[in-house]
């Protein structure tokens, strides 16, 4: 088993309410989840509002396909999403050979 994870930190400088950031930033991992049918979350800065840190993960059998999956991520964000990208972080992960 390979997993993949993707911390994608972006500044939303058009934000200036956290109520504002939340709804930009729903719609980005809704978008997200829905596009390439990982998982994603806010994981950090959830009370600054003009930056957010989002995780995403996928799960796969191949590295390579998880590598693809991951990079058309990063390109959907930083070619649609309303944020600039400040720093972003990719780890592939080999997970044991699935025999119990």
């Amino acid at each position: 088993m390979v997993v993949g994870t993707l911390k994608i930190r972006l500044r939303l400088a058009e934000n200036h309410s956290l109520k504002g950031k939340r709804k930009v930033v729903k719609s980005i991992m809704a978008q997200m989840g829905n596009r390439f049918n990982i998982s994603v979350a806010e994981v950090a800065l959830n009370d600054a509002w003009q930056q957010a840190e989002i995780g995403v993960a996928a799960v796969g059998n191949s590295e390579a396909f998880i590598n693809s999956v991951l990079d058309k991520v990063m390109d959907f964000v930083e070619r649609t999403v309303p944020a600039e990208v400040l720093h972003y972080d990719l780890e592939i992960l080999h997970l044991g050979d699935g025999a119990l």
